[in-house]
């Protein structure tokens, strides 16, 4: 491009969807409200898939593999939509759109592929029922997954090498609210003829190849249908095929409204809505589909939410810790009347059982509880008497070193006891009160750091609206949401085990109540625990990563954008300690609850856990205050004024 004076482009201007100001917040809270139910309806269904056997069928193996296509295929697309209706000018860097291409490009043809995978095991199925089993293996059906994968590389990879090979001048304004094939190849100053030409051919075949194999699967399934002589029977042969039948219609409708109408009747904005169907409404249609219109999923989910008879579930909830006693009474009668020996207290097993541990391990921890407790308070009290911290970032901070205090309290002196008594109980009011304030304190933790990610975001790509988009309200709300979603996750998780029954075992091999622990002693169905356990998990750790990786991503490519050495230096260290702090938390919290129940110990499962609820209180002031410049100023400045006032007293 240089050789042929061409202006280079390196970055690109998203237009979105729409300039009218007015329609920014709502349409932001829409679509944020889209993706979170679409994260939530294709996670959810994927494990609802892997972990119930009676979904372990090929048809539910193309459907989790579905829903993996439709939550990258929507991450890849919805997050870069709604920066378009929070920033002024929403910009992409060129490797960034070209990278947004290929996975636009990959998942869309993905999604095609596996439809017409989904249709070819209906038409085995209803055509040739005594030969499923042979003709569907666990072989074939990897086989035919791998291969969608594969048309999905073949087609996403010349694409995104052609559009590389483009040249763009001046313009780089994209009419779209993504990296598009057809709003790209407008801008180009070069013959976009190969392209095009690429499009018709790849883009047709894959068209064209995918939906004869769904036609033709569908004739034959007709056919066979129309054969069964009773209504029953076929009515029950349509319902296996309505879920996949409304898919493929909402998705190759909007396609070939979008690509393959006349050009002289083509309308960016019509083109636009038509597009936001099959990158962003689609996704989030699917596991809705194939939750309301099949039977089995129903059934399974029905099964996993303990599908009693009380609708008033959530309710109890809120009301939770207003009958908490009462609540347990009823358990205590109930295991009564069944000859179960009630338990009111348990043991706390502790750490280790080596004796000659015991007083180094109590010393250590004694010395990590009092630098924990001095450290954090120092911090609020610093933040709190400094005029120049009075600023968002420390705002958030102080609420983090409260949280950290506080759950540090709740943990250590429980456990520094376990180090010199024969025997740590604790009783079983204490025990589930415990358990409620460090899940509490827990998900608040992971909710602030996420809030303090957001805050670096505003900061360093939006530094002239910061003190517009975090006002004090604006900061007061984010920490009232915090605690809010701490209150909701720890009365759910409490609720359900206070309706856990436990038997005679009584002793916690752990050094606190923690759900997993306390779970392996129930003598009742844990499953509804395990279920509210595993969704609220989900939600509590995928919310705050994704906003957390957003975040970084954006921050990335705006400090990449910074000239300066220095100014980028600069902007990188703003944002050191809260990387390091979540890497620490995060990396620990992963590791106890995340890794595969097979390779899991519970020995390893209980050093773990010391990070996160014992060492990370502990080190989260330091990492601010040794790594964070103002905050050394500020401590320096209060202990010169403090020497100064004992030097005029002397």
């Amino acid at each position: 491009m240089a050789r042929q004076n061409d202006s280079a482009v390196t970055e690109f201007v998203l237009q979105g969807l729409t300039d009218k100001p007015e329609l920014q917040l709502p349409l932001f809270l829409l679509f944020l409200g889209i993706y979170g139910v679409t994260v939530v309806g294709n996670v959810g269904m994927i494990f609802l898939i892997t972990f119930s056997s009676n979904l372990h069928a090929p048809m539910y193996f193309f459907l989790s593999n579905l829903s993996a296509i439709d939550l990258f295929y929507s991450s890849v697309i919805t997050p870069k939509l709604m920066e378009n209706f929070v920033w002024e000018q929403n910009v992409i860097s060129y490797p960034g759109c070209m990278t947004q291409l290929f996975f636009f490009c990959f998942f869309a043809t993905a999604e095609c592929y596996m439809l017409t995978a989904m249709a070819y095991d209906r038409y085995v199925a209803i055509c040739s029922p005594l030969l499923y089993n042979v003709t569907m293996s666990p072989k074939v059906c990897s086989v035919l997954v791998t291969g969608v994968y594969i048309m999905a590389s073949i087609e996403a990879v010349p694409y995104t090498i052609s559009m590389i090979m483009l040249l763009f001048c001046e313009d780089n304004v994209i009419h779209h609210y993504f990296c598009d094939i057809l709003p790209l190849l407008k801008l180009s100053c070069s013959i976009t003829y190969i392209n095009e030409l690429l499009v018709v051919l790849v883009g047709g075949f894959n068209a064209l190849a995918t939906i004869m194999a769904i036609i033709i699967s569908y004739a034959f399934i007709l056919c066979n249908i129309l054969q069964i002589p009773s209504a029953e029977g076929k009515s029950k042969a349509f319902s296996t095929c309505g879920s996949h039948l409304t898919a493929v219609g909402f998705f190759y409708g909007s396609i070939i409204f979008m690509y393959f109408k006349p050009s002289s009747s083509s309308n960016m904005a019509q083109e636009k809505v038509a597009s936001v169907f099959y990158t962003t409404v689609i996704p989030m249609l699917n596991p809705l589909i194939y939750s309301w219109r099949n039977k089995e999923v129903r059934n399974v989910l029905h099964k996993a939410i303990g599908m009693r008879k009380y609708v008033v579930l959530e309710l109890d909830w809120l009301f939770l810790t207003v009958e908490a006693g009462r609540r347990i009474e009823t358990v205590q009668r109930k295991m009564a009347a069944g000859n179960h020996s009630t338990v009111t207290e348990f043991i706390l097993a502790g750490l280790t059982e080596t004796p000659e541990l015991q007083l180094p391990l109590f010393l250590f921890f004694l010395g990590v509880c009092v630098v924990t407790v001095l450290g954090n308070l120092s911090m609020i009290t610093l933040i709190r008497l400094s005029s120049h911290l009075h600023t968002p970032m420390y705002y958030f901070l102080s609420s983090l070193s409260f949280i950290d205090l506080c759950y540090s309290i709740v943990i250590t002196p429980k456990m520094l006891v376990s180090f010199v008594t024969e025997k740590n109980i604790i009783s079983y009011p204490e025990c589930m009160t415990q358990l409620y304030f460090f899940v509490f304190f827990i998900i608040s933790e992971c909710h602030m750091l996420a809030v303090m990610a957001y805050d670096r975001y505003v900061a360093i790509c939006k530094p002239l609206l910061y003190n517009v988009n975090m006002s004090y309200q604006v900061c007061s709300w984010l920490v009232v949401e915090v605690y809010m979603m701490g209150l909701i996750g720890a009365t759910a998780h409490t609720g359900c085990m206070l309706r856990v029954v436990f038997c005679k075992d009584k002793i916690v091999n752990h050094y606190f109540c923690d759900l997993f622990p306390l779970l392996e002693l129930s003598c009742s169905r844990t499953y509804i625990s395990e279920v509210v356990l595993l969704c609220f998990s989900i939600f509590n750790f995928l919310v705050p990563t994704l906003t957390i990786l957003v975040s970084y991503v954006s921050i990335i490519a705006s400090i990449l954008r910074i000239c300066s050495t220095d100014g980028r230096s600069k902007a990188f260290s703003t944002c050191s300690s809260h990387i390091l702090a979540v890497t620490i938390f995060y990396g620990s919290a992963a590791f106890v609850y995340l890794q595969p129940s097979n390779v899991s110990s519970m020995d390893q499962g209980k050093v773990s856990s010391v990070f996160y609820t014992i060492i990370v209180p502990m080190l989260n002031p330091l990492i601010y205050s040794l790594r964070n410049k103002d905050v050394k100023v500020a401590l320096n400045k209060i202990i010169e004024k403090r020497l100064s006032c004992i030097n005029e007293d002397v």
